[in-house]
């Protein structure tokens, strides 16, 4: 079987791709793409696989957008950290549906699945179904944060969180007062679960608040530099293929 594997945070899609061998030691990982743009010219440039394993957040964009632009041709399975983008209703012949983190179980399962019954056609009409249910579907974010505090637990509300930040296998949110906390979420769920109108995913490391923005500057290769009010001397880069998102996400 070939397969390729589009996911934009390195660790999970090594993770995927150890899974996979795993699971099918036979199995082909034809790429590792971390991009819709990236995707695109990839599949435009090669002759599709038997599966893909799709992230549905990537760095510039969501994996949907890819649809767009090119008629797949082989089964898909979407990954997400966040069960907002819950698709179990699409549990269909070329579409499938793991919520990350992904266990080693579900995804033989999957795969087993599209050996069982191949399909002759893409998933492209099922993913339209897809974007129309998610374009009608109410979307709740996330408004405070339960965290463990002393000898019980304390509230940490949204409102209060200046931007996150991901350094030495730990996630933390930076508040306003400047001071930090730890939360058990990866970047990945965060992105998710705060409202996109107020934080943008700026890199990897970094989720940003609207607040927070002090600056912004011309870098290097086309990049952005922002300067945070609480936090000057942090450097944070847009990525040039993240610049049109950012520039849409701040013109609203």
């Amino acid at each position: 079987m070939r397969l390729v594997i589009i996911e934009d945070e390195k660790p999970n899609a090594t993770r995927l791709k150890n899974l996979v061998h795993d699971i099918s030691p036979d199995t082909t990982i034809e790429a590792i793409l971390d991009t819709v743009s990236a995707s695109v010219a990839w599949f435009k440039q090669h002759p599709h696989p038997d599966v893909a394993l799709l992230d549905i957040r990537l760095a510039d964009g969501l994996s949907f957008d890819i649809f767009q632009q090119v008629s797949l041709q082989c089964p898909v399975i979407f990954t997400t950290a966040y069960d907002e983008y819950a698709i179990r209703a699409f549990k269909v012949n070329s579409i499938d549906y793991l919520l990350k983190p992904i266990e080693k179980e579900d995804l033989r399962q999957a795969l087993d699945k599209i050996h069982r019954q191949p399909v002759q056609t893409g998933p492209t009409e099922m993913v339209q179904q897809l974007l129309e249910f998610f374009k009608q579907k109410e979307v709740s974010y996330r408004t405070r944060f339960m965290l463990p505090f002393r000898d019980g637990y304390r509230t940490v509300l949204v409102e209060d969180v200046d931007f996150a930040y991901y350094a030495y296998s730990t996630t933390r949110l930076v508040l306003k007062d400047k001071s930090e906390v730890v939360v058990t979420q990866t970047m990945d769920e965060l992105e998710e679960q705060l409202n996109p109108a107020q934080f943008f995913r700026a890199n990897r490391q970094h989720i940003i608040g609207i607040h927070s923005i002090d600056r912004i500057l011309h870098s290097f290769n086309g990049k952005l530099q922002i300067r945070l009010k609480r936090d000057p001397e942090r450097e944070i880069l847009v990525s040039k293929e993240k610049v049109p998102l950012f520039k849409q996400w701040l013109d609203k």
